[in-house]
């Protein structure tokens, strides 16, 4: 079967990119120096083409109280321009998905993991009553090309003539090589500020970065960029089985909003009990790379699995995520990977993992 490509694809190609198809979708692995590309998000400014994200559209007069009781952060108080993070959960406080929510003036944008546009709105739809709200899947219709790097702002505020707004998450409409675009604050989910610009010219846009400095990075830089950060990756890290409380994320979730789908059971776990386990970073010994599914071992018995591994360019060593049971997810604590090449030794570490 052919592997789907991202629009830019023939621009990637003219950068120097190699390629690869995680989930049948063609995504530029690097561009010749993965290492370079790591250094200019951490020294510079590099450019990720994330148009792999799904989108979902949300529009009617209640959608902002329809999101609110659905979601785990709070929708009442953000207006036009705002956003968060946030998660989706089941009734029982297990993760549907992960997503970042956009407020505009008479829509809301969803960016959702890539693939679960149509599941995300098929989840939320089977909750709507009488509430006036619509969905629509927007996949596709926007190139999303992330800025991140120290310089990311400055030359964001170069290119369009205004700054990037400072909240994580908020956003503003500019122009850029002679199209509306929109500058969103990312989280550091790179480790760096970010700057997302939004625009369906994408070509246009992509050449303006690239010409005015950015560098173009590849999946194996970002991957090792996110897992420094421990930002979770849904379908990855985290899936159905997983409590919202698990992740230790709590710029997901609001504590003084009302009811929302599994609230009972995350403020429960929150003021009356404790999680089993606990994302976690886990920094290798030596030079192998353990795989996603491998056991985490302590005490001769298997207390967590290895969720996403990869080489770390700012450790210089192997870097992985994993589930760890709680009795051993104290930063400093020495666990063992198993796999078929043999056991590999590995720390537990706090997110982000300290550089």
């Amino acid at each position: 079967m052919t592997p789907n490509r991202l629009p830019l694809h023939d621009r990637h190609a003219a950068a120097g990119a190699r390629f690869a198809a995680p989930c049948e979708l063609e995504l530029a692995l690097d561009y010749g120096d993965p290492a370079a590309e790591y250094a200019a998000v951490r020294q510079a400014v590099g450019v990720i083409d994330r148009s792999d994200a799904g989108v979902v559209e949300v529009t009617g007069r209640d959608r902002a109280a329809f999101l609110h009781a659905m979601l785990s952060n709070d929708m009442k108080t953000l207006g036009p321009g705002r956003g968060c993070a946030t998660a989706f959960l089941d009734v029982h406080g297990k993760v549907q998905t992960l997503l970042v929510v956009l407020i505009l003036d008479a829509r809301i944008l969803l960016v959702c993991p890539h693939g679960l546009a149509a599941k995300t709105i098929n989840d939320l739809d089977q909750y709507l009553f009488s509430e006036k709200v619509a969905f629509r899947d927007a996949t596709g219709e926007l190139t999303l090309l992330l800025l991140a790097g120290p310089a990311a702002p400055a030359l964001a505020r170069r290119l369009t003539s205004i700054d990037v707004p400072a909240e994580p998450w908020s956003h503003a409409a500019a122009r850029l090589s002679g199209s509306d675009v929109r500058l969103i604050r990312g989280a550091g989910e790179t480790g760096e500020p970010e700057v997302w610009v939004a625009s369906t010219a994408g070509e246009a846009l992509w050449s303006a970065l690239l010409e005015a400095g950015a560098r173009p990075v590849g999946l194996t830089a970002y991957e090792s960029l996110r897992l420094e950060t421990g930002t979770p990756r849904f379908g990855h890290d985290v899936d159905q089985s997983v409590l919202l409380p698990e992740l230790g994320r709590p710029d997901l979730v609001s504590n003084t909003k009302g009811c929302y789908l599994g609230q009972e059971v995350v403020v429960r776990i929150r003021d009356r009990g404790h999680v089993n386990r606990h994302l976690r970073g886990l920094v290798l010994e030596g030079e192998q790379t353990p795989s996603p599914g491998d056991a985490i071992v302590a005490a001769d018995q298997e207390v967590g699995k290895v969720t996403s591994a990869t080489w770390s360019f700012g450790l210089k060593r192997p870097l992985a995520l994993g589930f760890v049971r709680r009795q051993y997810a104290d930063p400093g604590t020495s666990v063992t990977i198993r796999n078929r090449a043999g056991e590999l030794r590995a720390t537990v570490t706090t997110l982000p993992v300290p550089r």
